[in-house]
């Protein structure tokens, strides 16, 4: 054994009984209960104690067990002098139980600290404890001393197998999780390598088509800008630049979807702030700020966008105020203008546009809800998603 060996704690995983079958736990607590079951059969049936004397002993049994719980514990969390002190509380018990004439507590007492010891300890610091509690119960056994060495060998075999079965458990816990997190690593790469060929194949069709519109359209507009004047002239110019400022924000919005497929999704109060620039719109962040998920940063993004559109549509002139919050398990976005010249009414009617119930439906699918309809003053669209 090397020196790490004999120093070294039992790993969390191989001491926790959290991790055990249930057929493991139903046998371990089987066996306690019969052990426990029979010492107190064989104790206090004997007629040897009073009344008295049956009731302190059973609060010590009491005592006791709560000792040991108290060493289970300060042994998973890998605490040796609390587990020693512990250790050495119930050897004193075993010792005062055997002055008390109580035999069978005070040697399932020894026999299980040298159990425990030795399976839940270094082994530094487990042999000695092992060995002080054998060497008690060999001292007061009666059955020869051939009995009694047979008997300590079989209980540091016993517990020394458990050490290894328990370590064993805890080394396949381990490889488990790791097995687990590599296959979720290999998913998430998968996944990223299915956006980013999505990615391109969108920059290749619908970027590279809209770019082309754009040059088109701009050839278009200086062409019919070098026109003379007149009514025909000036409604199709209109019309070319209303479709030139189309193709601008569709290559816009199409760069920002290629972002978010390849992971490279700006501060969503960043794409805010720019976003209000251009209205008459006053924006405010609360909470701590952080990472967003992908799916959660675009949809605060197009619900902006939707409830900044629908104020132009349907409130010219208002003021706006856009406010984002960052809460513990959600990001809350809100939209809310006043002052307009718009009649709010006929959009809240309508189901606050087309546009926004597809962003309820969308934020319904992340679990989260969108709200949109009129203030106390005002109108106000309303989202909350999990982030």
């Amino acid at each position: 054994m090397t020196r790490t060996t004999w120093t070294a704690w039992p790993s969390r995983e191989a001491l926790s009984p959290g991790h055990r079958t249930r057929p493991r736990a139903v046998i371990a607590w089987s066996v306690r209960v019969a052990l426990l079951t029979a010492m107190l059969w064989g104790t206090f049936t004997s007629g040897r104690f009073g009344p008295w004397e049956v009731a302190l002993g059973l609060v010590c049994v009491v005592g006791c067990a709560v000792a040991a719980w108290a060493f289970f514990r300060a042994s998973l969390e890998h605490r040796l002098w609390p587990s020693l002190g512990l250790l050495a509380l119930l050897m004193a018990a075993a010792f005062g139980a055997q002055q008390a004439g109580a035999g069978v507590p005070a040697v399932i007492l020894w026999c299980g600290c040298a159990v425990a010891a030795l399976e839940r300890l270094p082994l530094t610091a487990g042999l000695p404890a092992t060995a002080v509690a054998l060497g008690a119960y060999a001292a007061v056994n009666t059955d020869g001393w051939l009995n009694s060495v047979i008997t300590t060998a079989g209980l540091c075999l016993v517990g020394y197998v458990l050490r290894l079965d328990a370590e064993a458990r805890g080394s396949a816990r381990r490889l488990l999780a790791q097995e687990r997190a590599a296959r979720a690593a290999e998913a998430e790469t998968a996944a990223l390598d299915e956006r980013a060929r999505i990615a391109r194949d969108i920059h290749d069709v619908l970027a590279h088509s809209l770019s082309a519109q754009l040059v088109h359209l701009e050839a278009a507009r200086l062409l019919i800008e070098q026109e003379p004047a007149g009514g025909f002239r000036d409604q199709v110019l209109e019309r070319v630049v209303a479709a030139r400022s189309m193709a601008r924000e569709g290559l816009a919005e199409t760069r920002q979807a290629l972002s978010a497929l390849r992971g490279e999704v700006s501060p969503v109060e960043d794409f805010l702030r720019e976003l209000v620039v251009a209205e008459p719109a006053e924006m405010s962040v609360a909470g701590e700020q952080r990472a967003l998920t992908a799916e959660a940063s675009q949809t605060v993004r197009r619900v902006a966008q939707e409830a900044l559109t629908n104020v132009r549509k349907h409130a010219s002139g208002a003021r706006v105020l856009v406010r984002l919050e960052y809460l513990p398990d959600e990001i809350a976005l809100e939209v809310r203008d006043w002052g307009g010249h718009g009649v709010e009414e006929e959009l809240a009617g309508s189901g606050s546009g087309y546009g926004l119930l597809g962003m309820r439906e969308r934020a319904e699918l992340m679990g989260g809800t969108l709200e949109a309809g009129p203030g106390e003053e005002g109108f106000v669209v309303s989202l909350r998603v999990p982030a």
